[in-house]
């Protein structure tokens, strides 16, 4: 026991999304609007749907923060679903039925067309449900609010501690971005598709409105950076602890999430090792840093511990699911040839995805970073960085100077 852990609660139109964080140590600086602001970025993106115009997330703290600070004890955030209230399902109902606490007064229309591509069909089959809401409910990416609210408490953790998180998009559909040079991390956060290349840009728009016109959903793939990242973090000595799978099965948990690759990932499958190791440069290289590479192919990650290089992770993000025309499907009940269940959906999520991106690895780290270097306390926490980071430079110098 004593590592960081999260977990979220809730349903896409029940009364809202729970999330418990623990592990934080005391002293981290901590308010709703700084929360607020990484579930704005969520709601962002063209290709979004109606329901961010209902929704205005915003995580009420609910414990484990006094006067601006982490206490040390678990940090519970609230995050209401506006539409619960409001709202009416497609068939009519009022959500506040449909989602009822106790047994209906009247009938309420089962789901039973199963949708491709959703949870629809292995949930009911495993959990025996016979209607397939009480699976689309919970698999829905309604729950990503709740991963971003929880990934926005380690991140301010780990800004702390020096860290930094950026995410930009690099394809949607076959539309592919080229950025040139540094990445402008303003530029992104303007852009309605989170893309560094303006010219691409433009395109990717055309291509999600291409898309809706014609009732379909298109994907894309994005980048999630960490930087100033801490060496050390992870380890080889076992399959668990190894920083990168524990990267992947983060990301690979989200909704629509298919694939993940790290620095020059398959691309580095095509090139011969020597063109894609990243050489180690001499002392005189370094400036300000106990070590460094020349190149970062290997993405931040070798053996499954940090390397001090910016951590570089892609992200596959597939087609959302729900077409407004639906595909062809079969029945739950008689397993005859169905359209698929259609509810209100997005044309395009992959904008947003990248934001999902920055919580999963801000989650990852968090819990790297207290794995390695403990604390009970902030100050404890950055002193023990400080005092790791002056002991791994050259051996026969005692660390860097």
């Amino acid at each position: 026991m004593g590592r960081f852990r999260w977990f979220t609660a809730g349903e896409s139109h029940g009364l809202g999304l729970t999330v418990i964080v623990e592990g934080l140590p005391a002293g981290v600086p901590m308010n709703e609007a700084g929360l607020r602001a990484q579930l704005a970025r969520r709601q962002k993106g063209h290709g979004r749907g109606g329901r961010m115009r209902i929704e205005s997330d915003y995580a009420h703290i609910r414990a484990g923060i006094r006067h601006g600070r982490t206490i040390g004890s678990p940090v519970a955030l609230w995050i209401e679903n506006r539409d619960h209230a409001a709202g009416k399902g497609p068939d009519g109902t009022p959500w506040t039925e449909t989602m009822a606490l106790d047994p209906p007064a009247r009938p309420i229309a089962r789901v039973t067309r199963l949708r491709p591509g959703h949870a629809d069909l292995p949930a009911a089959v495993k959990y025996g449900y016979d209607d397939v809401r009480d699976s689309l409910e919970r698999a829905s990416a309604r729950e990503s609010a709740a991963r971003v609210a929880a990934g926005a408490v380690a991140r301010r953790f780990l800004e702390e501690c020096g860290l930094g998180f950026h995410s930009h998009v690099i394809q949607i559909g076959d539309v592919k971005a080229e950025p040139s040079g540094p990445i402008d991390w303003a530029a992104v956060e303007e852009s309605s598709v989170r893309c560094a290349d303006s010219a691409a840009a433009a395109r990717m728009v055309a291509a999600i409105d291409a898309a809706k016109s014609a009732g379909d959903t298109i994907g894309g793939v994005v980048e999630g950076r960490v930087t100033r990242v801490p060496y050390g973090l992870g380890s080889h000595v076992h399959w668990d602890r190894k920083l990168d799978g524990r990267i992947a099965q983060a990301l690979l948990s989200m909704n629509a999430f298919k694939g993940v690759e790290f620095g020059a990932g398959f691309r580095g499958a095509s090139q011969r090792g020597s063109a894609v190791h990243d050489v180690i440069a001499p002392r005189d290289e370094w400036g300000d840093r106990p070590w460094r590479h020349l190149t970062n192919n290997h993405g931040g990650i070798e053996g499954g511990m940090t390397t001090g290089e910016d951590v570089v992770v892609r992200v596959a993000v597939k087609p959302i699911a729900t077409l407004a025309h639906p595909l062809p499907s079969a029945d739950l009940d008689s397993g005859d040839r169905v359209e698929a269940h259609f509810e209100r959906s997005d044309v395009c999520v992959v904008p947003a995805a990248g934001v999902i991106v920055e919580a999963m690895l801000a989650l990852v780290f968090a819990d790297a970073v207290l794995e390695k270097h403990g604390g009970d306390h902030l100050d404890e926490t950055r002193r023990n960085m400080q005092s790791y980071r002056a002991t791994i430079g050259p051996r026969a110098s005692g660390g860097p100077e």
